[in-house]
């Protein structure tokens, strides 16, 4: 915001420098340890973090307004990231084998 731009493949790798600095610092803040280094530490912190959040209320709220028992559990996907920034002909998304809402093939 403070640069004016637009997209996120405008900034400079001082903005996105200052960005990862801020972020940690925030991380710290809020859980009182340092943002992981080492990636295997950060993807487990990750993967937990879903798992972790099965039961918390909002999950519960969404699974009663979905009709979604709550024995079904959940999951995670781990993948290479794939780059969608670098202007206005790439991009990213989430393609679905089913339904994400009912789960019909």
């Amino acid at each position: 915001q403070r640069r004016g731009v637009k997209f996120d493949c405008e900034l400079l790798a001082e903005d996105l420098e200052g960005l990862v600095s801020t972020y940690k610092a925030r991380v710290h803040e809020e859980l009182g340890v340092p943002f992981p280094e080492d990636p295997k530490d950060q993807l487990w912190g990750a993967i937990g973090a879903v798992f972790g959040s099965w039961m918390n209320q909002r999950a519960q709220t969404y699974r009663k307004l979905h009709d979604i028992p709550a024995h079904w559990g959940t999951a995670v996907n781990v993948q290479a990231m794939v780059f969608g920034n670098m202007g206005n002909d790439c991009a990213t998304g989430v393609a679905f084998t089913r339904n994400p809402s009912h789960g019909a093939n």
